[in-house]
C-alpha cells in the first residue's frame, strides 16, 4: 500500500458563515454549500469540508470546537485500501462508508480516513521567472501583482499531541501506515512523509505544547510573492496573522500563518524541501530552531 497525499480535511465549526468567508478569502474554490455546511476544493482536487460541530456524523473531537475532526488520506490503489483496513482492524474499530472510504481513529483520537486518491493535476504551480545579474529568465515582462493567493494544494497538517504516549502515537504512523520520518526532533516532535510522496513532511506530530489540538494546515502557494500578497489580502479582509512571515529551518519553506475560525491556523507555504528515497532520517536531540529568518519590526 502507499498513502500518497492528504485527500480531505473535515472541520467541526461553530460560525459557518465566518468559515465560508475565510476559506474563500484564502483562495479556495467553494464547490458545495447548504445548511449542513460547505466544501472547498484546491485545483488538485483536495477538499476542506466544513460541518457544524454538533453534527452527529462527525468523528468525536479531541478538543473543544471549533477544530479539525478528520484527516482523509488518499491511497494509490484499491488493494492498498483493503490492506489498510485489514491492518487497522487488528486493534481498533473501522467503519466503511457508502462510498467505500475507510474510517478509524489514531492513537491520540484524531479521526483518520482513507480513500482512493483522485487527483486532478493542475498547471497552477507554474513558477514565476527571476532575473539575477546575467542569469536572465524574464525579458520585457514586468512582474504583475497576484493581489491574493490561489493555493495549489493541501501540503501538510500539523497536529499537537500529549507528551505521554508520544512514542506510540508517532510509531503508529511509521509502523502501521508506513510514513517515513524525515526529521525527528526529540524535544518537539516528528516530521513525516507519506510513503507515496516526496514532501519534507505531509504530517507533523508535535508534543511540545503537551496537549492534543489542531495546530495548522499548510496551503501551498507558488512562491514567496504569493505568500506575502495572500497574507496581506487576508489581513485586509479583517483576519489576523498569528506569526510573522519567515522561512522555516526544517523544511525550508517560506511561511505565513493566519488564525482560522474553523480552528487552529492556516499556513501559506512555498518552496518546501523535497526528499527522495535516498534521504536519510535526521535526528535532533534539541530543536534546531523554528526559522532561518523571520521579519523583524
Amino acid at each position: 500500500m502507499a498513502i500518497t497525499r492528504i485527500e480531505a480535511l473535515t472541520f467541526g465549526v461553530i460560525d459557518l458563515d465566518a468559515c465560508v468567508r475565510f476559506f474563500g478569502d484564502a483562495g479556495l474554490e467553494q464547490v458545495e454549500t447548504g445548511k449542513a455546511g460547505a466544501t472547498f476544493s484546491t485545483p488538485e482536487r483536495q477538499f476542506i469540508h466544513l460541518r457544524m460541530a454538533d453534527d452527529p456524523g462527525l468523528p468525536p473531537p479531541v478538543e473543544a470546537a471549533p477544530t479539525l475532526r478528520e484527516i482523509v488520506w488518499g491511497v494509490d490503489t484499491a488493494q492498498a485500501l483493503d490492506d489498510l483496513g485489514a491492518e487497522l482492524a487488528k486493534d481498533r474499530p473501522i467503519v466503511i462508508d457508502a462510498a467505500g472510504a475507510l474510517h478509524a481513529r489514531d492513537n491520540t483520537g484524531w479521526g483518520i480516513g482513507f480513500t482512493k486518491a483522485a487527483p486532478e493535476f493542475s498547471d497552477a504551480g507554474s513558477p514565476r521567472t527571476y532575473n539575477v545579474l546575467r542569469d536572465v529568465s524574464r525579458w520585457n515582462d514586468p512582474v504583475a501583482a497576484y493581489k491574493r493567493v490561489q493555493p495549489i494544494r493541501l501540503l501538510h497538517v500539523t497536529l499537537d499531541i500529549p507528551k505521554q504516549g508520544r512514542e506510540e502515537a508517532i510509531d503508529f504512523y511509521i509502523s502501521r501506515l508506513r510514513f517515513r520520518p524525515i526529521d525527528q526532533v526529540l524535544d518537539t516532535g516528528t516530521f513525516m512523509q507519506c510513503e507515496g510522496d516526496v514532501e519534507h513532511h505531509n504530517l507533523f506530530l508535535c508534543f511540545r505544547p503537551d496537549k492534543a489540538g489542531f495546530n495548522h494546515v499548510a496551503l501551498e502557494a507558488r512562491n514567496f510573492d504569493e505568500v506575502m500578497e495572500g497574507g496581506n489580502y487576508m489581513i485586509e479582509q479583517g483576519w489576523h496573522e498569528s506569526r510573522v512571515v519567515g522561512r522555516h529551518k526544517l523544511g525550508s519553506n517560506v511561511y505565513r500563518f493566519i488564525h482560522c475560525p474553523a480552528g487552529g491556523r492556516i499556513e501559506f507555504a512555498a518552496d518546501m524541501d523535497r526528499m527522495d528515497k535516498s534521504f536519510e532520517t535526521r535526528t535532533w536531540p534539541k530543536n534546531p530552531g523554528h526559522h532561518i529568518w523571520s521579519l523583524k519590526s
